[in-house]
């Protein structure tokens, strides 16, 4: 997850494909981000609340974001303005907040996670990226207001089913291996709504909660099946497509960007990851590298990507410069590995070689 997102990270929310190029070449490894993004419509964002508006209001900067206010403002100022090659944005920065939480109590507390979160999200400086998704936002402007924490995730707006979401429930579904299914649903989806309220979001969730555990659970040949077969439920015909696409050796830009958007939308994120993942289901180098340069939601997009492909291949199909190079990478390795001493402990199961 953590690699695949500093993959993606200077290309973040390109739609034009042309300039990705022209300002990264075809990524291949990790590079910092060019102060000009010429997609960028960070100047339209809500610094008040979610979604788009004007900027008057201070959540950013004056509760979370604390100094970051000004490059908003800022046209084609890049969403990670301050992030160095190797480095992660926020909604993976927070994913690492989870974790550490659970490796402190040693299982999943919903109100432990709430506590780090805010603890984290309102310190000057405890981060370097510039942007927040809505639900960032969403969330602050309600605790500003005193609601309790439990109850600051922000009702469903246009933008709040999208595949960010997504991206902190790996650690809280692989809490609950050997539990059952209807432990990890209840997990995964405890987590969510601490964030995001969305029933269209929900049915997504569960769908990658099911298909991660059964991805840890059976043959490495089987990933590429149970890929297809998830989007398949969703409605998104993944075998025909990855089949056509290897016959005819088609670029993946053919399906994410004609047939998928590329943006962060869950019903047209979700089936891309299942795509990218049944059609590179044994090549994880592959498969980072043309999700990293398909653009759009990239780096969401993306963490759930390597959430399913590292489930199904495991550590060493990482390619080493890709760990050796991540800014954080004894923090995480650190992390990482008390992680899975601590749920291995809980766990009745072995965890996978």
């Amino acid at each position: 997850m953590f690699v695949v997102g500093a993959l993606a990270m200077p290309a973040h929310w390109y739609y034009d494909i042309a300039a990705l190029q022209r300002d990264y070449g075809t990524i291949r490894d990790y590079q910092a981000p060019k102060e000009h993004h010429p997609n960028s419509i960070m100047t339209r964002a809500s610094t008040g609340r979610a979604g788009r508006g004007d900027q008057t209001g201070d959540i950013v900067g004056g509760v979370i974001l604390k100094g970051k206010k000004a490059f908003w403002g800022r046209p084609h100022r890049h969403y990670h303005h301050g992030l160095r090659a190797g480095d992660n944005t926020l909604n993976l920065l927070c994913v690492r907040v989870l974790i550490r939480a659970i490796n402190a109590a040693g299982h999943y507390a919903p109100a432990d996670f709430l506590r780090d979160y805010i603890a984290f999200m309102t310190t000057p400086d405890s981060h370097n990226d510039t942007y927040a998704e809505s639900y960032h936002r969403d969330f602050f402007a309600r605790y500003a207001q005193g609601i309790p924490p439990e109850r600051c995730a922000g009702a469903e707006g246009h933008d709040t089913a999208s595949i960010g979401g997504l991206v902190g429930l790996p650690p809280v579904i692989f809490t609950t291996l050997g539990q059952g299914d209807a432990a990890a649903v209840t997990a995964l989806l405890t987590h969510l709504r601490l964030t995001h309220r969305s029933a269209t979001l929900e049915r997504y969730a569960v769908a990658l909660g099911d298909l991660l555990m059964r991805v840890l659970q059976e043959p490495v040949d089987r990933l590429g099946p149970l890929a297809c077969a998830t989007a398949e439920r969703l409605g998104f015909p993944a075998t025909a497509v990855v089949e056509r696409s290897l016959r005819n050796r088609s670029s993946d830009l053919d399906v994410i960007g004609k047939m998928l958007s590329p943006a962060c939308s869950i019903d047209q994120s979700f089936p891309a990851v299942l795509y990218l993942a049944a059609r590179y289901t044994d090549d994880i180098e592959a498969a980072l590298i043309a999700n990293a340069n398909a653009g759009g939601d990239n780096s969401h997009r993306g963490a759930v990507l390597g959430a399913i492909l590292g489930a199904g291949l495991g550590f060493p199909a990482i390619p080493e410069r890709w760990i050796q190079g991540l800014q954080a990478r004894a923090e995480l390795e650190s992390e990482i590995e008390t992680f899975i001493k601590r749920v291995g402990e809980a766990n009745p199961l072995p965890w996978p070689s």
